[in-house]
């Protein structure tokens, strides 16, 4: 009995041997730039690693201080309750000093808010960079750049904690 061979099947080809030449070039390109890639971000990364560091420079400013001390003051006059400045110089870039202060009511709320927003632009001609929560009377804040103002309904305030937030913030107590 005779075996019969069974004839050997060709290996197929690889595509890239189907593609025409200027395919292979821009495959061949596409391999180049993401071998080259990492190579980019462990060099970006070894420049940034000495500026990240160093602890940022805390400056001194006794503008927003100032207007931060007067918003403490003109929310103590309309009755405002536990009212906290603190200081995040350094800890964030959008301002310097954050006020907090509560509210019995949402209209007590509101009325604080308005009555920081009125005094300011009477005596200093400051206008907020943006407030938000007026008609509700929750959570009002005023957005005066370096200082940003907190009115927090009773309840509220005790949510959202911002003190805890910024428990490495340093407090002064408004009397």
């Amino acid at each position: 009995m005779a075996l019969k061979k069974t004839p050997k099947k060709k290996p197929a080809a690889k595509k890239s041997a189907t593609k025409t030449p200027a395919a292979r070039k821009k495959t061949a390109a596409k391999k180049a730039t993401a071998k080259k890639l990492p190579a980019r971000k462990k060099a970006a990364r070894k420049k940034a690693a000495p500026e990240t560091a160093a602890a940022p420079a805390i400056v001194e400013n006794p503008r927003a201080h100032a207007l931060a001390r007067k918003i403490g003051n003109l929310l103590s006059d309309k009755k405002a309750v536990d009212i906290v400045i603190l200081d995040v110089r350094g800890m964030t870039s959008y301002a310097d000093y954050v006020v907090v202060a509560s509210g019995e009511s949402d209209r007590q709320v509101s009325s604080m808010a308005e009555h920081v927003l009125v005094k300011l632009k009477e005596s200093e001609g400051l206008r907020p960079v943006g407030h938000e929560g007026m008609d509700t009377g929750q959570w009002v804040l005023l957005d005066f750049g370096e200082v940003v103002a907190h009115i927090f309904y009773s309840e509220m305030r005790a949510h959202y904690d911002l003190e805890g937030l910024w428990a490495d913030a340093g407090r002064e107590k408004v009397a």
